[in-house]
């Protein structure tokens, strides 16, 4: 990868003065409705792209490289999105082991662009394995080093924050933030954008915080990868699932499968949750083993193109999440 992004970033810097005008890195923009220029937000995944576009509304131009229904944990940037971070005013990205190719793409250019890892916003959490979980062949390669003779491995943190909508909360007030310090004439604007948004917010979260109060059940089961640690952390619900959230393994051991298949039916777990990227096979033979039904949960990581084209937001895949939770933690 690294040596993959030091060719890349040689052929951007010999490439970026005939490119910068060119349509397919960086549009010309319509101004604003203030006459002025638009600021321009890079993101690599859908929420900050979403709670950008919130907060700017007609005064950002946000782009978001990930395309839907691309896999966010196997993308790498091409030459063009190297562009378009570079020449942005703020680029925004998770922070987890997908994004270690940022700080090489920062470092290796003069770019005055303002970066910011959603990871350093929130209390991050480590990624963790459960009872029954696959663990073998994870995604990620754990960084590791020595100090003092003793071996160490660096910690490796879970990457999805904004699936709990009080970390959503932190996020938007951080962007604003950034927003107002790159843009402080349009302070006004962006604070009551990000005020509107975030009573919205309060009111998921004590949507979330009322059905799973009141539930009969606080278990889930995941045939899947379990990218919902925050969300779990922030309600107070267990869950066991087949994956760690960045596993890219899709196959799992006959063992877990029989585990998760004995789990759903010893303590009647009505739904087994895929993820909405997933083929659903696990999910679907734990189910049918086990005389349950599937359902998908989204991570809002990424859109697929017909979800673009409904234009979905986070805030209207949570609430589908919502009502898929109420039946799994009711019926």
């Amino acid at each position: 990868m690294r040596k993959l992004l030091q060719g890349m970033l040689m052929i951007v810097f010999t490439a970026g003065l005939f490119l910068t005008g060119c349509s397919a890195v960086r549009k010309e923009a319509e101004p604003a409705p203030d006459g002025r220029e638009k600021i321009q937000v890079v993101t690599t995944i859908f929420p900050p792209f979403d709670f950008a576009r919130q907060i700017g509304g007609e005064y950002v131009e946000v782009t978001q490289l990930l395309k839907p229904g691309m896999e966010a944990h196997s993308y790498e940037p091409s030459p063009a999105d190297i562009i378009r971070i570079t020449k942005s005013d703020l680029f925004l990205y998770a922070g987890g082991e997908s994004d270690v190719w940022v700080e090489e793409v920062l470092d290796g250019n003069d770019a005055q662009v303002t970066a910011c890892s959603l990871l350093d916003w929130v209390d991050p959490l480590e990624e963790e394995t459960v009872e029954g979980m696959q663990v073998t062949g994870h995604h990620h390669e754990h960084e590791e080093g020595e100090k003092d003779g003793v071996h160490l491995e660096e910690e490796e943190y879970d990457e999805h924050v904004w699936t709990s909508p009080v970390n959503a909360k932190l996020l938007v007030e951080n962007i604003r933030d950034r927003l107002i310090s790159i843009d402080p004439e349009r302070a006004e604007i962006y604070e009551e954008n990000a005020a509107a948004y975030l009573e919205e917010l309060d009111a998921l979260d004590e949507d979330y915080r009322d059905m799973i109060g009141s539930a009969e059940r606080k278990e889930l089961v995941f045939g899947d990868r379990f990218p919902f640690l925050y969300l779990v952390r922030t309600y107070g619900l267990e869950y066991y699932a087949a994956f760690p959230g960045c596993s890219g393994e899709t196959e799992p051991s006959a063992a877990t499968i029989a585990f998760l298949t004995d789990k759903v039916r010893e303590d009647g777990i009505p739904i087994v949750f895929h993820l909405e990227l997933s083929n659903g096979r696990v999910a679907d033979a734990i189910a049918e083993a086990a005389g349950a039904e599937t359902a998908m949960l989204h991570s809002c990581h990424t859109l697929t193109a017909e979800e673009s084209e409904r234009g979905e937001t986070y805030l209207s895949l949570m609430r589908q999440n919502l009502a898929a939770l109420e039946r799994a933690l009711n019926d």
